[in-house]
């Protein structure tokens, strides 16, 4: 498991602008993007005691989240994802499963045993022992830059929408709706070190570090 450093920033358009236009000039648009943007669509689990929110929201050290992923609405490319977070560093497991696979966990069908996949082995068992189910829905644009030296990743994350209570993450009809008055999301993430040409682009007067949570936010209706 590796893991990478990562800080946030809540920010608003006119540092938007800035930033696509320094960033383009020294870094590569994601590979995926489309007109350098793509739309992420994610379901996030919890249990009934909301041991992954409360987590969050009260910054506990160790933590865990699990959830799926797809982008622009394509089916065919599903990630089953696992977040964790140990001492302010943050790691990620995924793997890409196949739509009965993402189905059958949506819909909470009998723990298959014989999966060869541990992350989708983890879940499954998690479900079981600690009732993790599929809390809510969380979308959003994001326009995402790459930079080689550092492994650098530099995400810009806007329109940010909830489920309210629907989980049917694979209906391209399920309605979202704006999570409150949400601010735009800067994010950077990186190994060993941060390019100092990277660093002196995020670098935003006025901007703090902050601990925003999309997943939070859109648990604003329960």
């Amino acid at each position: 498991m590796k893991f990478r450093h990562e800080f946030k920033h809540e920010i608003d358009y006119a540092d938007v602008l800035a930033l696509r236009s320094r960033l383009s000039a020294v870094a590569q648009h994601d590979e995926n993007s489309i007109n350098g943007r793509y739309v992420i669509r994610s379901l996030y689990f919890d249990n009934f005691d909301d041991k992954a929110l409360l987590e969050k929201i009260n910054g506990v050290n160790c933590r865990e989240k699990f959830r799926l992923r797809l982008y622009n609405g394509d089916v065919s490319y599903i990630l089953l994802e696992k977040k964790s977070k140990i001492n302010g560093l943050c790691s990620k497991e995924q793997v890409q499963l196949t739509l009965n696979e993402a189905k059958s966990i949506i819909e909470g069908r009998e723990y298959n045993a014989k999966s060869e996949n541990p992350l989708l082995n983890e879940l499954y068992i998690k479900m079981q022992t600690q009732l993790l189910k599929p809390k809510t829905i969380v979308e959003y644009t994001r326009e995402a830059f790459v930079y080689p030296a550092g492994n650098v990743r530099v995400t810009l994350d806007y329109n940010i929408r909830t489920g309210i209570s629907c989980v049917d993450f694979l209906n391209p009809d399920c309605v979202t709706v704006p999570a409150g008055d949400t601010p735009v999301v800067l994010e950077v993430k990186w190994d060993e070190y941060l390019p100092s040409v990277i660093r002196d682009i995020v670098q935003l007067p006025s901007k703090h570090t902050s601990a925003f949570s999309k997943y939070a936010v859109c648990r604003i209706y329960g």
